[in-house]
């Protein structure tokens, strides 16, 4: 329990899937909170410790004025299944594989270390963790505790190179294909010291987060095309969630009684699917709040309040500037990156106001059509057809005239930049 101005804050164990996941009870004047961070309610946990029911039927007791709860799995029927599930699992992949095994995970879902290594000692494997985060995640994991692994399972990644292919087991990060990552890497064959190679079992053990899909599944299609077999969540239960769904976010709401509801942890669908649940189990709509990020609520014994918004959102790094990219930059750069670029010069006689020279093209990023000469000449006609000395906006009139011009002969709208010199 820890003091925070007019606020105490008690910790309570969840199940998750790292050590020491914890929600919140916050004392304030107001009445009592409570935040449960990222849970589920595991029966069986590979470190056997549940979350902590007694401490939130203590909540109940002392009234909960509002309740912030998990919403990642709000669309899932049903309870997330145990951890345990995936031991079977791994074992099916284990007497199955006749290569290496290659499994991929989070390098802080410290009890998949336990479960793979484990699965390796049952089968006669060694263990080779490969990665930096993944190195050392499991050597402090070991030494606080939290990870038993005998010290002759464990080899190193270049010993494991030595072994023969059905005495190795790699556990790697890139689950959710992350280019820069281990698997990730090995897809493209530009890992330093590994390559993937026929006869080799990939394991994927996880989910894939919303908008990773198609980095995840361009990876495994890159993985098969290499000559792996490749297992993920979608053909087998290599993984579970670590996040509540259906029945245990009732049995949360049920089990703290909240005045108030503020689902969490999720997108806008989610968050509404929750506060559904919410509302079959008797919480009244008006005592439900739905939000964005940024919105501010008032809450009291009298009701809640939401109207001041304060900002938040995506900051932007750039080389050493941080936060100071705006949106309209970033819109820029990706059209620039989806469509290209085109740089247009214009020399004008400065008496006339007519052409001096043909216009000067010049195209980065932008694929022209085969017929590119032919097309670069009609690009020149269009913009000379429309210089006029007595324009005020001739910049303008140019731009928009090769804009139409190409949008008509490709279908795309390159960025396009005019200049105009007077001679």
């Amino acid at each position: 329990m820890v003091q925070i101005g007019s606020f105490r804050v008690e910790f309570f164990h969840v199940s998750h899937s790292v050590p020491d996941a914890v929600g919140l009870g916050i004392q304030t004047p107001a009445g009592l909170v409570v935040h449960t961070g990222d849970y589920k309610f595991d029966m069986t946990p590979v470190d056997n410790w549940p979350t902590d029911f007694a401490k939130l039927a203590e909540f109940s007791r002392r009234g909960v004025l509002a309740l912030l709860a998990d919403s990642t799995n709000s669309e899932r029927p049903g309870w997330t299944p145990s951890e345990r599930l995936v031991d079977g699992a791994l074992d099916d992949v284990f007497n199955e594989a006749k290569g290496r095994i290659i499994l991929a995970s989070f390098a802080s879902l410290i009890s998949r270390m336990q479960q793979v290594a484990n699965a390796a000692l049952r089968h006669n494997r060694k263990l080779a963790f490969v990665g930096t985060s993944m190195v050392d995640n499991a050597k402090m994991a070991r030494k606080l505790g939290y990870l038993e692994i005998p010290d002759q399972l464990l080899v190193t990644a270049d010993q494991a190179k030595s072994m023969e292919d059905s005495q190795v087991v790699l556990m790697c990060t890139g689950s959710q294909g992350e280019p820069t990552s281990i698997l990730g890497r090995l897809s493209t064959g530009s890992h330093r010291t590994l390559e993937i190679q026929p006869g080799d079992t990939v394991v994927l053990s996880s989910h894939p987060i919303p908008g990773n899909e198609e980095n995840v599944y361009r990876t495994i299609n890159r993985l098969f095309q290499l000559g792996a077999d490749v297992i993920y969540e979608a053909i087998a239960p290599v993984h579970v969630s670590g996040h509540a769904s259906h029945e245990e976010m009732k049995l949360m709401l049920n089990l703290v009684r909240p005045k108030y509801f503020i689902p969490i942890h999720g997108e806008i669908r989610q968050l509404k699917r929750h506060a559904h649940i919410a509302e079959q189990l008797g919480i009244p709509a008006e005592n439900i709040a739905v939000i964005d990020n940024g919105q501010v609520i008032e809450i009291s014994q009298e009701g809640m309040e939401t109207d001041e918004r304060v900002v938040a959102g995506a900051i932007f790094v750039d080389g050493s500037g941080v936060g100071d990219v705006s949106e309209d930059v970033m819109r820029e750069r990706e059209a620039l990156a989806r469509d290209g670029m085109l740089l247009i010069r214009i020399n004008l006689d400065r008496y006339s106001g007519s052409l001096r020279s043909d216009p000067e093209i010049t195209s980065r990023g932008f694929i022209l059509t085969r017929d590119a000469d032919g097309m670069l000449e009609g690009l020149r006609k269009k913009i000379a057809g429309s210089i006029s000395s007595l324009s005020k906006n001739l910049e303008k009139d140019v731009e928009q005239a090769a804009k139409n011009y190409l949008y008509e002969a490709t279908r795309r709208q390159p960025m396009i930049f005019v200049t105009i010199s007077r001679t």
